[in-house]
């Protein structure tokens, strides 16, 4: 009872510096001179809009918690006693719902979180059959997003004949696109008869995906001499030209040897642009790998390791199911999941990472 109490009193005081600060920066957004510094103007804004939530639960916490004090209070007084009882059974339940809301909502952020999103979709094991799930997964992808209100720019299209993939890359822009997606790198596999399978014998296949954090201009700067960019002609599927002019785009940053290629777009101007925009994002990607410290160990507390050669989700037509394999949750809507309803399996992952850091803290 002392240890919740005490847990209860640390937390009313963080949301007390909480409102502190929200009510200061929304002084300082008003002055001539911090308007003037466009930077600086930029950032606070942001951060007041980032405090706007968790301000809004200190000011509910603060509030429950002083009616609680009251009540306490005619707890002395024999005539109102009964009455402050039922207060405080109406009262304390919603005070620890709030402080709970609060604890989430003052979890460490993934810098990243806010961000735009590469979607990247490969093909694995299991040969035409994998390029085949791996054009599902794409789909369902993008049916996530417009459920989102995203934008979806197809950058790079690794068609088949077949109707499959072999890689495919997407830039996903919208609202915590990367909040939302970081968990769905990693090897997905299906379970099914295939179409070219004559026998009706049950396949296994996979296919791998990524998602990086779009990387922002003033996050990153590459030099002009480590690129090459060379034009060709934009093709479909098996080779069928879809344009007549060297419109698509295909650069080599030549310090990693990292290839990105762009022919969604008439233009060579648009797909030079998304190239360079999925370039950056996988060598900040990349930097971000090497990072060590606090943001190392928060990785390692998501659901999963986030290593893209980690099996993670499983889709089993015959029985029509979906198993994340991270947190053990069985879905029997598999044709629903791959229409983009991925919200139960997303606010899964995302409330089993908020357990583990805030068990972390404890």
């Amino acid at each position: 009872m002392e240890r919740n109490q005490a847990e209860q009193a640390r937390i009313l005081a963080q949301l007390e510096s909480v409102e502190a600060r929200y009510e200061e920066l929304s002084i300082r957004i008003t002055l001539p001179e911090v308007i003037a510094d466009t930077q600086l103007f930029a950032k606070l804004m942001r951060e007041h809009s980032e405090l706007a939530e968790l301000n809004e639960i200190a000011r509910n916490c603060r509030a429950l918690a002083a009616q609680i004090d009251e009540a306490n209070e005619l707890l002395q007084d024999p005539d109102m006693a009964d009455m402050a009882r039922e207060e405080l059974e109406r009262l304390e339940p919603q005070l620890r719902e709030a402080l709970h809301a609060a604890r989430v909502a003052m979890l460490p952020k993934d810098p990243d979180d806010r961000k735009n999103a590469v979607l990247e979709v490969r093909a694995g094991a299991g040969g035409d059959e994998a390029g085949l799930f791996g054009a599902e997964l794409l789909r369902m992808y993008q049916h996530y997003a417009d459920r989102q209100g995203w934008k979806w720019e197809l950058i790079e299209d690794g068609s088949t004949e077949l109707g499959g993939i072999k890689e495919s890359v997407a830039l996903i822009s919208g609202k915590n696109v990367f909040e939302k997606l970081k968990f769905e790198s990693g090897v997905h596999r299906v379970q099914r008869v295939p179409v070219t399978e004559s026998s009706g014998r049950i396949h296994t296949s996979t296919a791998t995906v990524a998602v990086l954090p779009e990387a922002e201009d003033v996050e990153l700067e590459i030099n002009p001499a480590d690129l090459r960019i060379d034009t060709y002609r934009a093709s479909g599927a098996g080779g069928q030209h879809v344009n007549r002019t060297d419109s698509a785009v295909r650069i080599t940053h030549i310090p990693t040897g990292l290839v990105v290629t762009s022919q969604d777009q008439r233009s060579q101007i648009q797909n030079r642009e998304k190239a360079m925009r999925v370039l950056k994002s996988r060598l900040y990607d990349m930097e971000r790998e090497k990072q060590e410290g606090e943001y190392a160990d928060r990785r390692r507390l998501q659901v999963g390791t986030g290593d893209r050669s980690e099996r993670i989700r499983t889709y089993n037509f015959p029985q029509g199911r979906v198993t994340d394999h991270r947190i053990g949750l069985t879905l029997y809507r598999l044709n629903d999941v791959l229409e983009g309803d991925l919200d139960e399996i997303i606010t899964a992952l995302t409330l089993a990472e908020q357990a583990a850091l805030m068990e972390k803290q404890q």
